[in-house]
């Protein structure tokens, strides 16, 4: 349970971040910004791990460089299922994806004890 608490802290960090960081995203409200988080993590949970196994040739031949593209793909999907987030363009998902990556890494690292 403090696992799940922890990683729903992390997204809604991260979103919070490119919310802050891009014009071209952001959320009605900070209610709209924690079901954004879960909706995200059940996304990454359930929906990344097949996107990344049916895009695990192109994943090999771009040096994992494609999961970047599959991560967009997932907040483009967070996007279509939250009326009250926005996501402008898949450049800009691509974007913050990236950035929600070295986000979520950066806060990983400093919030898990080994």
């Amino acid at each position: 349970m403090r696992h799940m608490i922890l990683r729903l802290f992390i997204n809604a960090a991260a979103l919070w971040f490119v919310d802050f960081l891009f014009s071209g995203i952001w959320f009605e409200s900070t209610g709209a910004l924690i079901v954004t988080a879960i909706v995200f993590g059940l996304l990454n949970a359930f929906i990344k791990p097949l996107l990344l196994i049916l895009t695990l040739p192109i994943n090999i031949l771009t040096l994992g460089l494609f999961t970047f593209v599959v991560n967009a793909v997932i907040l483009e999907l967070a996007d279509w299922w939250v009326d009250s987030f926005f996501v402008d363009g898949f450049v800009t998902a691509l974007l913050a994806s990236i950035v929600i990556s070295l986000v979520s890494i950066f806060l990983s690292s400093i919030l898990y004890e080994e």
